[in-house]
């Protein structure tokens, strides 16, 4: 790698050329400033955060897209730099609502931090004309309040570049710009597709998740509610990350303690629902391939993917898996055969979910989702949501003992767990597939070439006699690179996975938010998916037919994969939808 020499601060620095200074003073172990600064999605040097000052130039330079060359001067703290950053923020608080205490984002909010870091007091020295909006809450997932939105434009990026949806921007001119949907529609009336990627960007308060709590905690307060919790595999990957844990620690135990404490009836896992998922999902692959059936079969594990196949895809709703989500299976067979089996009334349980998405708030209100005649789960949280109802009734999350799900519904493979992960669902399904058609125990478990944060995959392999020819893909962008590769025929797949958001559930709209400083320089999604392939690795089921749990509820009310009470239960229909985006 070729190499150049420059001094940050007085101190040389051996950088590789072609590297920004932003780049470069990270080698050197100093951290720059940014707001507007998104890794490979949203490098336009906007916000002037990022300033330093270069020998020999004129003005200050932003460090996020400015190159290094070979004998550079940079300096990055000096009284110029300072002023000028905290003049850029007295400028942005000017028009920024400033009720910080209110907040969901106070005490993790990039801009409340960079004004504590700079000594920048709310006393300012531009006071004057400031915008008002009103807060758009029509979608199920997710608000926006304009009125903490510091025009970064990482929202508009991320949901442009990296999901290829587009359906927010900048509207209007000037003082009067603003982030809004084209024709300043409701987000609830466009083809958002409710992945939550806007939020995990936003460095404010400006965009969030719908707060569910209250309704959990009010369910869990009434004597009348026998109130289930069910919980996905990338949660206990990252909720640790709220409790100040390092960025993939395992904390499935004090999860499972901590539900318990906050009073739920049972904590159960979605694992197994996605060991039964695996059980629908390879069958039904099978059965098209034996039956000349329409392929490549394509997941349906993702709402997010799901409905962006509805809106931008609906010519491929016919390839698409007729099962359930896990989190909707789970719901479906908890009121279902769970309630028959212990005699609840499926009308007084309320099932609840902590996923790492936030389309699975807009999952839980989709049609033909309802196996025993009510909604087969009630109500959805994120992880964060999670952390804060741990925070509420302050349980020391830390000191938790490391508890058990509870059975049988608590009960998962290996193979159930590594769902969280891009490639996982794919995995997950070779191994029971492999197995099925040969009729012979797999000598080693693991698909690696399906494994792995690269955005499209694909791999190819030789079972019972037949070449199976496999595809995984994970954020929009790069499903809808890899679909029109397959309408056009240039690529003949089988099976393909696909799932919304970039590197799988783990790096899903609903998991714990890391600031850009932490975002550009580290793959949060490698770290949290090694977790989950670790329990996997350690766990002594490792394929979904293998879980007794699930053949328990096969022999006992099921019947068979793929049965006429299967289908009843546990798959669903989808929609064509219109687009409306920027």
């Amino acid at each position: 790698m070729e190499t150049v020499n420059i001094k940050i601060n007085g101190i040389p620095v051996e950088v590789p050329k072609g590297s920004t200074i932003l780049e470069a003073a990270k080698l050197a172990h100093i951290d720059i400033p940014t707001l507007c600064f998104l890794k490979e999605i949203n490098e336009i040097g906007a916000c002037r955060m990022c300033v330093v000052e270069v020998k020999g130039a004129r003005s200050l330079v932003a460090s996020c897209v400015y190159p290094v060359n070979d004998g550079m001067e940079v300096w990055t703290n000096t009284p110029k730099v300072l002023a000028s950053r905290r003049n850029t923020l007295e400028l942005i608080l000017s028009d920024h609502d400033r009720k910080c205490l209110s907040c969901v984002r106070s005490g993790k909010c990039e801009l409340q931090k960079l004004c504590n870091d700079l000594n920048v007091e709310d006393e300012l020295k531009y006071d004057g004309a400031r915008n008002s909006y009103e807060i758009d809450d029509s979608a199920p997932h997710m608000y926006r309040d304009n009125n903490k939105c510091i025009l970064c434009r990482r929202c508009s990026a991320v949901c442009e570049v990296t999901q290829s949806v587009g359906v927010i921007g900048a509207n209007e001119r000037g003082f009067e710009t603003n982030i809004s949907c084209a024709f300043d529609l409701p987000l609830g009336e466009t083809s958002c597709v409710s992945c939550g990627q806007c939020i995990a960007v936003c460095p404010t308060g400006a965009i969030a998740e719908v707060d569910n709590t209250k309704e959990v905690f009010d369910a869990i307060a009434d004597p009348d509610k026998y109130v289930i919790v069910q919980t996905a595999p990338a949660v206990r990957a990252a909720l640790g990350e709220e409790f100040g844990l390092p960025i993939g620690t395992n904390v499935q135990g004090k999860m499972v303690a901590a539900l318990r404490r906050l009073g739920f009836d049972k904590v159960f896992d979605t694992d197994f629902a996605a060991d039964l998922t695996i059980m629908e999902e390879a069958n039904e692959f099978l059965d098209r391939v034996n039956n000349n059936g329409v392929l490549p079969l394509i997941t349906s594990c993702s709402p997010g993917w799901i409905k962006y196949c509805e809106h931008y895809y609906p010519d491929m709703l016919d390839h698409l898996s007729s099962c359930k989500s896990p989190q909707q299976m789970f719901g479906a067979i908890t009121k279902t055969y769970y309630a028959e089996k212990m005699n609840l009334d499926p009308e007084k349980i309320v099932m609840v979910s902590v996923m790492p998405c936030t389309a699975k708030k807009y999952e839980i209100g989709r049609e033909d989702q309802s196996a025993a005649g009510v909604p087969d789960v009630d109500i959805s949280i994120t992880t964060r949501e999670l952390a804060r109802m741990i925070d509420r009734i302050g349980l020391d999350f830390l000191s938790l003992p490391d508890e058990e799900f509870d059975d049988p519904l608590g009960r998962s493979t290996g193979a159930g767990v590594i769902f969280g992960a891009t490639g996982g669902v794919m995995e997950a399904a070779l191994r029971t597939a492999v197995e099925t058609l040969t009729g012979k125990e797999l000598p080693n478990l693991e698909f690696t070439d399906v494994r792995g944060t690269k955005g499209i995959k694909e791999a190819t392999y030789h079972v019972a006699g037949m070449d199976i020819n496999v595809a995984v893909a994970s954020g929009l962008a790069n499903a809808k690179e890899l679909l029109e590769q397959v309408k056009s025929g240039e690529k003949n797949y089988h099976f393909i996975e696909i799932m919304g958001c970039p590197g799988g559930c783990v790096n899903g709209g609903g998991q714990p938010k890391q600031p850009a400083s932490v975002r550009n320089f580290t793959d949060i999604k490698a770290l949290r998916a090694k977790a989950l392939y670790t329990i996997d690795a350690n766990m002594p089921l490792r394929k979904s037919h293998d879980n007794p749990s699930v053949k328990q509820l096969y022999k006992e009310y099921l019947e068979k994969p793929g049965s006429k009470k299967a289908h009843e239960i546990l798959h669903t229909t989808y929609v064509k939808r219109v687009v409306n985006k920027i």
